[in-house]
């Protein structure tokens, strides 16, 4: 899977995606970094399939009304340390992968993965 990690998640995860075999970007590897704008991310998850991995609920509404971006990973885990992030992702990053098989919205938080359909 390809994965385009938001500016307000640390860049390891996207190193962490990427050693768990997926393709994955980080704002900061864009060219306009982490000023990349929703809109941009949004064009380039739609003409890439990239699934954006965020913590911003304007990609929710974004997702909602326009069906933008192409796939959605929302972290509501409200302040979370780097090192928790990471361990929540591994535990659970083959659920996510095989939830977006079926579905392109998917919600992680501390306790539980959501599947919007």
């Amino acid at each position: 899977m390809k994965f385009l990690v938001d500016a307000h998640l640390p860049r390891r995860l996207a190193a962490q995606l990427r050693d768990a075999g997926h393709d994955a970007l980080h704002t900061l590897d864009l060219p306009a970094g982490n000023r990349t704008t929703d809109k941009e991310i949004n064009a380039i998850s739609v003409s890439e399939q990239r699934i954006v991995v965020t913590k911003d609920s304007d990609f929710v509404v974004s997702f909602v009304l326009h069906g933008q971006p192409w796939k959605l990973l929302l972290v509501s885990t409200g302040n979370i340390s780097n090192r928790e992030l990471e361990q929540l992702v591994a535990a659970n990053i083959s659920a996510i992968v095989e939830g977006f098989v079926d579905v392109d919205y998917i919600e992680v938080n501390r306790t539980s993965i959501i599947f919007h359909r």
